[in-house]
């Protein structure tokens, strides 16, 4: 009897979990892309922003399980890495090409409606983002699925 209390106890348990990660991770999503994008004026930017979005799926690899969360990728979250990784790169090398030295920051003429300013600080702030989500999320699906 006590055997089937705690089943019914895990199942409600879970069942409370599931239901506020489907609420929590668009909103931890939002709210990693509102910091990365304040954090070239404030704090924040693309590593805590990354940091917030892998909470976000990590959360909901505990509420379901990592196939079900790798599953919402399409394709695995190693990827993310070379591509962060190159549009930081492209960041830093885009000033080269207007004579400038690598890394410095440009700033592009029109401004965006809702991030303002656009410039190379913001391509690098996206590239650190991905690269954080890729290293973070390859790491903790690779440790869930040997365990």
């Amino acid at each position: 009897m006590e055997k089937k209390q705690n089943n019914t106890h895990r199942n409600i348990d879970s069942t409370i979990l599931r239901t506020a990660t489907n609420y929590l991770l668009p909103l931890l999503i939002l709210f990693s892309i509102f910091v990365l994008l304040r954090g070239h004026y404030l704090s924040g930017g693309g590593f805590v922003g990354g940091l917030i979005a892998s909470i976000a799926f990590v959360l909901h690899s505990f509420a379901y399980n990592t196939r079900r969360t790798i599953a919402l990728f399409k394709f695995p979250p190693m990827f993310l890495i070379p591509l962060g990784l190159l549009l930081a790169f492209c960041s830093g090398y885009l000033p080269t090409l207007f004579g400038d030295p690598f890394m410095t920051g440009v700033w592009f003429a029109d401004s965006v409606v809702v991030i303002g300013a656009f410039g190379t600080a913001l391509i690098f702030d996206l590239g650190v983002y991905l690269v954080v989500i890729g290293v973070v999320l390859t790491i903790l699906f690779t440790i869930s699925e040997n365990v």
